[in-house]
């Protein structure tokens, strides 16, 4: 006979959105129902950004030591051993775990079901010997990598970024097919760890950013020496001995190229196939789950958040909707989700971060904008750690409001966060003018992109008027 659980709120799914509304229901002092049949944290503690970043953290001092001639020191070939390279990352995970843990949720008065939930009805989810009812329900399943139709590809072993940080000795020559943010950060770690990189894109390599800034980091990526090659066509895949043999077409003409190990990172599909969504009248096609602005499903009882229903997959979006979810559902405040705020990171060296509407929507969307650059090499900090390959580019409304900014460049993740509020709160470009930034940081950026908005002014007539009429009286 089935566990009957009677509770305000199930959550389906263990990852950063799932556990972030179980958390604070628990903490309302709510009953909460976490369902997780995988690993507790899902893919960002797992499998993406904490052993990813953990990965790109080696990287870098691999090639700080191959680039210090520059700074007086002497340079030198660093030793990787990569078995503790892989000792590091997954060091990384194990510190953070306890945080994502069964035993800090059930402290937290949550209850935790170790199995995989499916919907029995309209209003029950069975996860093996539990049956649970719920005033409200949250499906936050996450995603998984997305495996193209490729031929040869079902006979072939490869990597997924579920398996690559399994990885216990470097890979001789690594070919990845897919040249989006998960795909250009992993070839460029693995090549300054001192594997043979070559990147396969059907398009433009990390196609949803802004070219004139993506342009600064393809050059760098290519420069520590990863082969990009940007529209190209997959036509098979086959092992021969130790190598994978992949054949593509570029330019109209057929090419092939062999490797130790074939990494996969072209896209993601929404982990969707365990939930029998169709017995609880949940509408979903290949992209995800549909929901509507408020975050409901079809099914008016049941939220969906994160990686399963598309569209901007991280995890801070998939938190942002959690604390959407959890003002709706516990005390009945309206809400809207809004995508235009969410500020975005892909971490190659330089960094690329972007928030808001970039040049080319803004100008649709607004019609007369106005577009402020300002180089890194400008910035007195940049230049001291020789790292002067990189801009800012705010866009604003013909009266001044920011509408984005997206930036290229060291540490652009960290400098991208005012712009974030900015965006968020309809600032006008005025207020980082009025910023006092520390001396000397890369953050003055910031401030000296916002004077030039109004550079033009200086040149105009009538001001230059003011000022020789005020200059008159002393």
């Amino acid at each position: 006979m089935a566990i009957q659980h009677e509770v305000d709120i199930c959550v389906i799914g263990g990852g950063s959105g799932g556990l972030s509304v179980a958390a604070a229901a628990a903490q309302f002092g709510v009953s909460v129902v976490l369902v997780e049949g995988g690993k507790m944290g899902g893919d960002c503690l797992n499998y993406g950004c904490v052993p990813s970043k953990a990965m790109i953290a080696a990287a870098k001092h691999a090639h700080i030591i191959r680039d210090s001639a520059r700074f007086g020191i002497s340079s030198a070939a660093p030793r990787v051993q990569f078995n503790k390279v892989h000792d590091h990352v997954h060091g990384v995970i194990a510190a953070i775990a306890p945080n994502d843990s069964v035993e800090r949720f059930t402290g937290l008065g949550v209850t935790v079901i170790e199995e995989y939930g499916a919907f029995k009805d309209a209003g029950t989810v069975v996860a093996g010997e539990h049956e649970i009812s719920a005033r409200r329900f949250v499906v936050a399943t996450g995603s998984s990598a997305g495996i193209p139709a490729i031929p040869g590809l079902e006979r072939v072993s490869f990597l997924t970024n579920e398996t690559i940080f399994d990885l216990t000795e470097r890979p001789g020559h690594l070919i990845v097919i897919g040249g989006g943010p998960i795909g250009m950060e992993l070839s460029q770690a693995y090549c300054r760890l001192g594997s043979k990189v070559t990147v396969l894109e059907m398009f433009s390599p990390l196609a949803k950013d802004d070219p004139e800034l993506t342009r600064v980091v393809l050059d760098q990526v290519a420069a520590d020496g990863v082969d990009i090659r940007a529209g190209v066509a997959v036509k098979k895949v086959s092992r021969s001995g130790a190598k994978t043999r992949v054949v593509f077409e570029q330019d109209g003409k057929e090419k092939t190229v062999h490797g130790t190990h074939l990494l996969i990172a072209a896209g993601r599909k929404p982990n969707v196939d365990r939930l029998n969504l169709e017995a609880a009248g949940i509408e979903f096609t290949r992209r995800g789950i549909v929901i509507n602005d408020g975050l409901k499903t079809t099914n008016k009882k049941v939220y969906a958040i994160g990686d399963v229903v598309g569209g901007l997959q991280f995890t801070h979006m998939a938190n942002y909707q959690a604390g959407l979810v959890v003002r709706n559902a516990l005390f009945r405040l309206p809400v809207r989700q809004n995508t235009n705020i969410v500020p975005w990171v892909t971490y190659t060296d330089p960094e690329l971060a972007h928030v808001g509407l970039a040049e080319k929507a803004a100008r649709e969307q607004h019609g007369d904008v106005r577009v402020i650059r300002w180089p890194y090499e400008e910035n007195d900090r940049a230049q001291a750690e020789r790292r002067t390959r990189g801009m800012i580019k705010v866009v604003t409304s013909k009266r001044g409001v920011v509408l984005g900014a997206s930036i290229v460049g060291l540490n652009a993740g960290e400098l991208i966060q005012p712009w974030a509020l900015a965006v968020t709160s309809k600032l006008k470009i005025r207020a980082m003018t009025q910023i006092i930034a520390p001396y000397p940081t890369l953050g003055e950026i910031n401030k000296r992109v916002a004077y030039g908005y109004y550079a033009s002014s200086l040149t105009n007539p009538w001001l230059r008027r003011v000022i020789g009429f005020l200059a008159r009286f002393g």
